[in-house]
């Protein structure tokens, strides 16, 4: 067994999948924003549902919904969780 571990942005995990969050890229201001939103290294987070256009993404944390625009997502990088 490999202790690799693999991280992607959030935009790219599956609906139902969990991911703990690893780092927020972007902008200075954007990147606070989604920290405000909760959104902070070791947070575990849900993909609940994925709208039909694929835009927005519905996700669960600290025990509230959160809505993120795709490009939003992307700069979430994540580890999912098996």
């Amino acid at each position: 067994m490999s202790n690799e571990k693999i991280e992607t942005t959030l935009d790219q995990i599956g609906r139902g999948q969990r991911a703990v969050v690893v780092r927020i890229t972007g902008e200075r201001t954007l990147r606070r924003r989604l920290l405000d939103m909760g959104l902070v290294t070791g947070e575990t987070v849900l993909l609940r549902a994925v709208a039909p256009l694929g835009d927005p993404l519905e996700l669960t944390l600290k025990g509230y919904q959160l809505s993120l625009r795709k490009a939003e997502a992307r700069l979430v990088v994540v580890e999912p969780i098996a």
